[in-house]
């Protein structure tokens, strides 16, 4: 077993960019690196060197970073095999299913479009992290800019069903936002209502509110309990209403909060 040293650097106004260090080997990832000079700044810091660039979709604050950390660093650009003509740099195409490895790590592939088309996502089971860019958020997910609700909510079901101890480090700091929409979708909430006072203190602190525990989200997250009769009901919807329906009339809700 092969844990990661992972590393969370904030850039821009709410992104995170995450470095993945293999020890054994010494190979080390960005994870959708907006920008290249903090990653570099942090590599420098740490004395290591970047072997790798992950991505998991196309959008430029996730990617923008890349071909200047490939020519700085000689790191090579894994992203979705699907999406490759959008993803700058792409040496190496990942599909649903492939084992990614970074040094002795191993990392599952898993396509998660909604968000985007050509959306997937990193899961290192052994250090039971999933990097999930725009597709899962804490208490929240990504708008659907390419996708179906259908698609999305197959996507945000295949991520509920890793393992409870799996730490979603998505891309965004959008946790206090996510918060006060899934306060008026779930008022009676107690595990909800637990992890925004949590939220408030981290907030107040200056501290980041991911990652966030898998069980945690299941329990509080909407998105992923849109087959739920609760949520269906607060979205005016009959329990028992099939779940892409009423995760829809969610997404729908939380595009005009």
């Amino acid at each position: 077993m092969t844990r990661l040293a992972i590393e969370q650097i904030p850039v821009l106004s709410d992104n995170y960019v995450y470095l993945l260090h293999e020890p054994e080997s010494g190979a080390t990832a960005a994870v959708d690196p907006a920008v290249a000079e903090p990653v570099l700044a942090a590599l420098a810091a740490r004395n290591w060197r970047l072997t790798h660039i992950l991505n998991t979709h196309h959008h430029g604050d996730h990617t923008g970073g890349n071909l200047e950390l490939k020519q700085a660093t000689g790191a090579a650009v894994v992203g979705a095999g699907k999406d490759s003509e959008r993803i700058p740099g792409i040496d190496v195409e990942v599909r649903e299913g492939d084992t990614f490895l970074l040094g002795h790590a191993a990392a599952m592939v898993l396509e998660t479009p909604g968000h985007t088309s050509g959306h997937i996502a990193f899961w290192f089971p052994d250090s039971h992290a999933l990097f999930c860019g725009d597709t899962l958020f804490s208490l929240g997910c990504g708008r659907l800019f390419e996708g179906t609700p259908e698609q999305m909510w197959a996507s945000l079901s295949k991520l509920r069903d890793l393992p409870a101890d799996t730490r979603v480090y998505c891309a965004h700091e959008y946790t206090a936002s996510n918060g006060r929409f899934a306060r008026l979708v779930e008022r009676d909430n107690i595990e909800l209502a637990a992890r925004l006072d949590q939220v408030t203190r981290l907030r107040a602190a200056g501290r980041p509110t991911v990652p966030s525990p898998l069980s945690e989200e299941r329990a509080a997250n909407p998105f992923l309990r849109a087959d739920q009769p609760a949520v269906a009901r607060a979205v005016g919807l009959e329990p028992g209403t099939e779940p892409a329906r009423v995760f829809a009339e969610l997404r729908r809700r939380k595009d005009v909060f």
